[in-house]
């Protein structure tokens, strides 16, 4: 379910109207997950899941809530989340992007690496299942719920959400473009990968914090939510093909180049294809005018109530 947050008035009654949607979602999509039958009410999940953390913490100067360790353990739900929905993702890129262009030798390795994935899969399952059933997880959505019918709001939160819209956005870009990631070069080395795993999660947690600012100043942020999403994606295609090649090393006691030397081949490829689009967007935005039209979105702020924009 779209957000749809009260336009005019406090920053604590905006907040909770986001608050309440994520949940809904969430909870919304608990049995389809658990049910196992389809591989999309995860991914919604998973993003669901993050939604609302991100939405208690960039509002968390406003709310006061039952339990503030509230978004470190969605945190630790969503990554239970993340690694079942990794193996999804190799299973099928392996199946539909590599697969039909392999030798049949090759495909008979294919096969073997599929099956192992399967059993991970399954393991990643239990431990979703774990989690989603988990007393912490229950007691978490439980006390959310409970805050609902009755926010409790900090002096801030009575505040009016126009008037506080640009420190808002300001806190989701704050020290965005100061990330290492962006100036990684060795993108395949474990240090790059993991500068560049950072920036990617930073990337999210700013998309989606933007997000939650949207419905007053579409105008201005609607491009920008484009951008950070191509972006994201970018690097989410370079970290999955990071995943399967990692996958090819685990698997095999012998080097993947001589086992099956048409999918490494095919890998490095789209991995570099992967890299390059990143650095394309990376460095657009990393220009002098990309950084000036960035810092200036909080500046954007919507008109008080009953004005215009000029």
């Amino acid at each position: 379910m779209a957000p749809k947050p009260p336009l005019e008035g406090s920053i604590g009654a905006y907040a909770a109207a986001l608050i309440q949607a994520r949940l809904r979602s969430l909870v919304a999509l608990q049995a389809d997950v658990l049910a196992d039958q389809q591989r999309e009410p995860l991914h919604q999940m998973r993003v669901a899941c993050r939604q609302l953390r991100v939405t208690l913490q960039q509002f968390a100067p406003a709310l006061s809530v039952p339990d503030p360790a509230a978004p470190d353990r969605l945190a630790k739900v969503g990554r239970h989340l993340g690694c079942r929905r990794d193996l999804d993702v190799l299973q099928h890129r392996l199946e539909h992007d590599f697969g039909p262009l392999l030798p049949e030798k090759e495909a008979a390795v294919l096969r073997k690496l599929l099956k192992q994935l399967r059993r991970e899969r399954k393991l990643a399952f239990e431990a979703v299942e774990e989690a989603l059933k988990g007393r912490r997880y229950l007691k978490v959505l439980a006390q959310l719920q409970g805050w609902l019918r009755q926010p409790q709001l900090s002096p801030l939160g009575h505040q009016p959400m126009r008037a506080w819209w640009g420190e808002f956005c300001q806190t989701a870009l704050n020290d965005l473009l100061l990330e290492p990631g962006w100036q990684v070069d060795q993108p395949y080395a474990p240090q790059g990968q993991q500068q560049l795993h950072q920036l990617r999660k930073r990337l999210k947690r700013c998309r989606y914090g933007l997000t939650n600012l949207e419905p007053l100043r579409p105008e201005p942020m609607a491009p920008w939510l484009e951008r950070l999403r191509a972006m994201q994606h970018h690097l989410g295609d370079l970290n999955d093909l990071q995943l399967l090649d990692q996958a090819l090393q685990q698997q095999f006691h012998e080097s993947p180049d001589r086992i099956a030397p048409c999918l490494c081949s095919l890998l490095a490829e789209a991995r570099d294809q992967a890299w390059l689009r990143w650095r394309s967007e990376a460095d657009t935005l990393l220009s002098p005018a990309g950084r000036a039209a960035l810092q200036r979105l909080p500046l954007l702020a919507p008109a008080p109530q009953g004005l215009t924009n000029p």
